[in-house]
Formats: C-alpha cells, sequence, structure tokens
C-alpha cells in the first residue's frame, strides 16, 4: 500500500523549511514524523532532536500546545483556555523545565465550601471531607475485585446529603465524566492530585515556550498513515512524509472520530482501547472579577454543598488577577457546552449569585466560556476509561508494526488526564522510536 505521490516533490518542498534539524529533506523523508504538536509531541520532538535526528513536527492547527492554551487578549491577563493545574508537583517534569521568566508556584491547600450563601463551618467541612475519604477509599477497594466496575457502583450507599458533592468532586471535576462513566481500576490507578502547583505566565504559555525553538509545520493535518515494511508514510495536507518512525500525540476524541485513516487499519487491540479511552468534558467560565467582590483569597478552590448534578467549582483570583474560573465538567457541563457560550455563561453567573448573593453580578465584567467538545482538533477535555478499559492504556503503548507509536495524555496509567502524563508519554514514545536506531 502507498500513497498517491503526484506532486509529492512539490508537496515536500512546501513542508520544508531552511536546512536545520528537523527540516524536511526535498524527497519528504525523515527519520521519525511526529503528529501533533501538544505537550506529548512537543516533549518527543525535543527528545528526537537532543539526538540528532532528523524530525518533523506536523500540527493540524495555527498553534503549538494542543489542550494548552494561554491568552492574553481576552482579559488583559495570562488566560489558560485549556489545562491549568500543574498536578503532582514533586515529579511534575513541566516544573522542572520552567525556563526563567516563568514562575511556577504552589497552590493553597486545602479548599473551600459553600452550604447556601456561607462557609461550610468546621465541623461540616471535616464531615464532608470525611465523606471523600470514604467514597475514594470504596473505589480502591472495589479496583482490587475480580471484576472491574464503575465508581458508582463503588460509591458506600449512605453518604446522605454530602453525595451530589462527592460524585462531582470525584467525577466531573476530577475526571471530566460522571462516576457512572468511570471504571473502579482506571480511578485507582490514578497518582493522588491534592497537590498542585500554577504558574503565573500560564500554562498554556511554559508549554509553548518549551516548544518554541522546535522546526513546527503548522495548519498540516494528517488524514492518512500508511505503514510498510520499513517506513510509514503519511498525508500532510501540503505534501507527503516519509518516515523511518512515526508518533501518532493527537487526542484521543480526535482518533476515535476516525481523522486519521490508518493502512493498514490499527490492530483490534489498539481500536478497543480508543473507543474505550474517550474524552470527557470539562470547560472554563471565565469572569472578570474586580475589586474581589468574593472575598477570596488568590487561588481560592471553592465547591458548594450541591443538592443535584447541577454544580460547578470555582478558581478564584488566578494567579492573583481578578480572574475567576467556574469549572463546568461531565454530562451536566457537557449539555451547557452543547447548548452554547451563552448557556454556559448564564448558569456560571446564576451559580455564582446562588452562593453569594445576588450583588456580584453587578461586578462582573468581560467573560468567556471555552467549548473543547466543538474544537476540532480535540473533541473533548481528557480522557477517562470506562468499565474494563483500563488496561487499553498499556495497549496503546505497544508499537504497531515497530514503526508507529503513540502518545499523550491518555497513554499514561497513573498521569492521564494531566499535562505531565502527556510529556512523560511523549517522552517515552520518542524513546521506543529511538530505539530503532539503538537496534540497528
Amino acid at each position: 500500500m502507498s500513497l498517491n505521490r503526484r506532486n509529492f516533490i512539490a508537496g515536500s518542498a512546501a513542508l520544508a523549511s531552511t536546512p536545520a534539524l528537523g527540516a524536511v529533506s526535498a524527497s519528504g523523508e525523515v527519520d521519525v514524523a511526529i503528529v501533533g504538536a501538544g505537550a506529548a509531541g512537543i516533549a518527543a520532538a525535543r527528545k528526537v532532536a537532543a539526538a540528532k535526528r532528523r524530525y518533523v513536527l506536523l500540527e493540524a492547527s495555527d498553534r503549538i500546545g494542543g489542550r494548552c492554551l494561554t491568552e492574553t487578549g481576552t482579559f488583559g491577563v495570562p488566560y489558560d483556555r485549556g489545562a491549568h493545574w500543574l498536578h503532582v508537583p514533586e515529579i511534575n517534569p513541566l516544573g522542572k523545565l520552567a525556563p526563567r521568566g516563568f514562575e511556577v508556584y504552589p497552590a493553597p491547600p486545602g479548599q473551600k465550601l459553600r452550604i447556601g450563601k456561607r462557609n461550610a463551618r468546621e465541623g461540616e467541612m471535616e464531615d464532608y471531607l470525611s465523606t471523600v475519604v470514604r467514597a475514594n477509599r470504596a473505589i480502591q477497594d472495589a479496583s482490587r475485585g475480580k471484576t472491574d466496575v464503575s465508581c458508582m457502583q463503588a460509591l458506600p450507599k449512605d453518604l446522605g446529603d454530602w453525595r451530589p458533592a462527592v460524585e462531582f468532586v470525584l467525577g466531573p471535576f476530577g475526571c471530566g465524566k460522571n462516576l457512572d462513566e468511570i471504571s473502579a481500576v482506571d480511578f485507582a490507578r490514578s497518582v493522588e492530585r491534592d497537590v498542585d502547583s500554577y504558574c503565573r505566565q500560564g500554562l498554556g504559555a511554559l508549554v509553548a515556550k518549551l516548544g518554541s525553538e522546535l522546526t513546527v509545520q503548522l495548519r498540516a493535518p494528517v488524514t492518512r498513515m500508511v505503514s510498510t515494511r520499513n517506513f510509514v508514510e503519511m498525508d500532510a495536507g501540503r505534501g507527503f512524509i516519509k518516515a523511518r518512525a512515526a508518533i501518532v500525540t493527537v487526542s484521543n476524541g480526535v482518533l476515535a472520530a476516525d481523522k486519521i485513516k490508518f493502512m493498514p487499519d490499527l490492530p483490534p487491540r489498539h481500536r478497543d482501547a480508543v473507543a474505550k479511552l474517550t474524552l470527557g468534558s470539562y470547560d472554563h467560565v471565565a469572569l472578570e472579577l474586580k475589586g474581589n467582590p468574593l472575598q477570596l483569597r488568590n487561588d481560592d478552590l471553592v465547591f458548594e454543598k450541591a443538592s443535584g448534578a447541577k454544580t460547578a467549582a470555582l478558581l478564584a483570583n488566578v494567579s492573583g488577577t481578578p480572574l475567576a474560573m467556574v469549572e463546568l465538567a461531565g454530562k451536566f457541563g457537557a449539555e451547557l457546552a452543547k447548548a452554547g457560550e451563552a448557556a454556559m455563561t448564564d448558569f456560571a453567573i446564576s451559580w455564582l449569585a446562588d452562593l453569594f448573593g445576588a450583588d456580584v453580578k453587578k461586578a462582573i465584567g468581560k467573560t468567556h466560556a471555552t467549548r473543547w467538545n466543538s474544537e476540532p482538533w480535540a473533541l473533548g477535555a481528557f480522557s477517562a476509561a470506562a468499565v474494563n478499559g483500563q488496561p487499553g492504556r498499556k495497549a496503546l503503548m505497544e508499537p504497531v508494526r515497530e514503526r508507529l507509536f503513540f502518545a499523550g495524555e491518555a497513554i499514561h496509567e497513573t498521569l492521564w488526564g494531566t499535562v505531565g502524563g502527556a510529556w512523560e508519554s511523549g517522552e517515552r514514545a520518542a524513546d521506543a522510536a529511538l530505539r530503532l536506531w539503538g537496534r540497528r
């Protein structure tokens, strides 16, 4: 199976840049082709470049960073439209790689809980936290059973009126999906993420900086990948690339939508993994709140004692700015996102007014809502395995026909759903690809 080579030389010349490491040769041939310039793709490309191998980094959109994006145009301050948390900072590679000019600082400990229009009292907070611990422990216990079950099935039956809050915190907020959609084994194997850091300049800005010295071909969507005995050949929009190894780092949403046609088709084990590691829904409704009308500290995280699934979380005074982010996630968040930005913003403002009083509406300036489920090169937020889907993470680590590798947040067994996990996965795939030359 070979790709049509009409205009091959012209297409290759269009992709080629200066004759430097990472440039495409006149024949369109490289050592390693990396598809997707998000965190995993950038990490992989840095590894391959350091090994002095000729590579090409192909990105379908007009920017690098993938689901990490910081912009300052909307509010005049850094605004992470995508990933914002640096989870598990003691082992997170992004924090260690932050260059001069980027400040990574610890998130304040703990969280706040609103009950109606007041803060939870000390005893109420203890009840809530102990209920969260009990629910976590029950899921951990269930994960050790002979068969996998959903996290919802594993929850204790006696959570009382704390149940909606616990379900939201562990499910939509933590995983982007409701607990009935999440494997207990997958949940249990994830590293606890109760210690976090933030980047004052924005996590998306940090990821983009780490990729700024790489040669990247933008607006180059890969639509077909053909594996032959010695090469992986691909249609990259403006030309054809022929690589001795290929690393695919696109989101599982893109893979599940069959935006890339693999020839021959992926093995059943890989196809099944993609189908069971679908992306959840997680969006920000960002609100400008000058003068700190909520009287919260910088980066305070606030939940409510919810009475049902229609709830959210609040991250206040982001990195010391007037920016507040209302976090909408899971099935309810997806419904709001589908209804549009106006519906999302209306809910976020009403939700805040219910917790802090109607006067908060007068303090709101500019607003913006993300809709990652509609982003064509993301099609969702981050992965969480369905029941019996957790082994798919390891399956996707296996190369296809020895030359095709996968990487991304979905392809990490313990740090799935995180930028750090995506980065480690990209480095791991690059190491595996480079071993082709070690064997030779």
